[in-house]
């Protein structure tokens, strides 16, 4: 009777170790270890260079301008290369008022803005309009055109509030991955980075807001208290 062949038994597959805590990061560190990936190498890289356009509107410019001096040093957070050209930007801080015959201007340096960029809102006129959102010539938000990372509130904000909305977009950053859902604008295909730059209409801009980035709020009647 020939010898009977009897096939190994399975190997059961030994478990992926998980990843390393904060801690253990942390720890290894202080031993001059550092472990990370090329995501966050690439997101660490891009929220602490964030460059601003050498760029602004009212009031708020001049609280923009005070956080680059030597009482706030907006350096301590690699943004104080404030950039003349929007080429070699890539933070639009929109600082003040919008009227109606500036915001073509502004639509025109975002696109012509290099990707990755980011935009904050400063101030309630850039968020609203603040206190002449019943101008006919100011418009209620410059989100109606370009898309808002960050809102700082504030009549005017003083530089800590811009400080803060700056950490809080680093912070933003640091969450992008590089693929999926929660890539930023410039690694997706479904969403546009240049947007049409609106033209003086008869009565009103031409169109009147970005249907991508805006849309009217509806109201559902049983929401009312």
């Amino acid at each position: 009777m020939s010898d009977a062949i009897h096939p190994e038994p399975n190997k059961t597959a030994e478990a992926t170790p998980p990843p390393p805590t904060d801690a253990e990061r942390a720890e290894l560190r202080r031993h001059g270890i550092l472990l990370t990936s090329m995501e966050e190498l690439y997101t660490w890289g891009n929220s602490n260079s964030v460059w601003p356009l050498n760029f602004g509107l009212a009031c708020c410019a001049i609280e923009m301008i005070a956080a680059s001096m030597a009482k706030f040093d907006i350096a301590r957070f690699g943004s104080e290369v404030f950039r003349p050209s929007p080429r070699q930007a890539d933070l639009l801080i929109v600082s003040g008022t919008v009227t109606k015959k500036m915001a073509p201007q502004i639509i025109r340096l975002w696109n012509q803005m290099p990707e990755p960029k980011y935009c904050i809102a400063m101030g309630a006129c850039a968020i609203s309009g603040g206190p002449f959102k019943q101008g006919f010539n100011v418009l209620k938000g410059i989100d109606r055109y370009l898309p808002v990372d960050i809102y700082i509130p504030g009549c005017p904000p003083r530089p800590e509030a811009l400080l803060h909305g700056l950490v809080q977009l680093q912070k933003k950053i640091k969450g992008f991955k590089l693929t999926g859902p929660e890539a930023p604008r410039h690694l997706r295909e479904d969403i546009k980075c240049d947007f049409p730059v609106p033209e003086f209409g008869e009565h009103d801009l031409e169109p009147p807001n970005n249907p991508e980035v805006w849309r009217v709020p509806t109201i559902n009647p049983s929401d009312k208290g």
